[in-house]
């Protein structure tokens, strides 16, 4: 099963680390796989959940253990011809990520083999049917 720190928390949110990149490698380095959310803007990466903060690059992004989530159809485009693992969603119940998995959002109905987002938001379904979590509190999944 994926465990995802949402934004690279593992034990609650912390929104002064969240999409630092030192705050994501920690999540990978502890054995989590980690959502983060990407920006594009003028010509340069980004990561950040409101606003582009802090600049990246596509070597950076692909890492197997990134799940990015687009912000802005230029991150997808980048991402997608970067082959980094992305998606890109405004308000569905689910979408797919450019690996093939899909995303399912809180409060949605999970289907077998996808991936739960925030269940302590709730959900609908069986957790257990779940290929992987992503969770503000990932660590205590593990």
């Amino acid at each position: 099963m994926f465990l995802i720190a949402h934004r690279g928390n593992v034990n609650g949110k912390d929104p002064e680390q969240e999409n630092r990149p030192e705050y994501i490698l920690q999540a990978i380095n502890h054995g989590y796989h980690v959502e983060v959310d990407v920006w594009s803007k003028d010509g340069k990466l980004y990561l950040g959940h409101d606003k582009p903060e802090y600049q990246t690059d596509i070597k950076f992004l692909q890492n197997d253990k990134l799940w990015c989530h687009c912000k802005n159809i230029e991150a997808l485009k980048e991402l997608l011809e970067g082959k980094a693992h992305c998606f890109f969603h405004q308000g569905d119940d689910v979408t797919l990520t450019s690996k093939g998995y899909m995303w399912v959002f809180p409060n949605k109905k999970l289907v077998k083999n996808s991936i739960c987002i925030l269940p302590e938001v709730g959900y609908s379904g069986k957790l257990e049917d779940c290929i992987g979590i992503c969770s503000d509190h990932i660590g205590s999944y593990k």
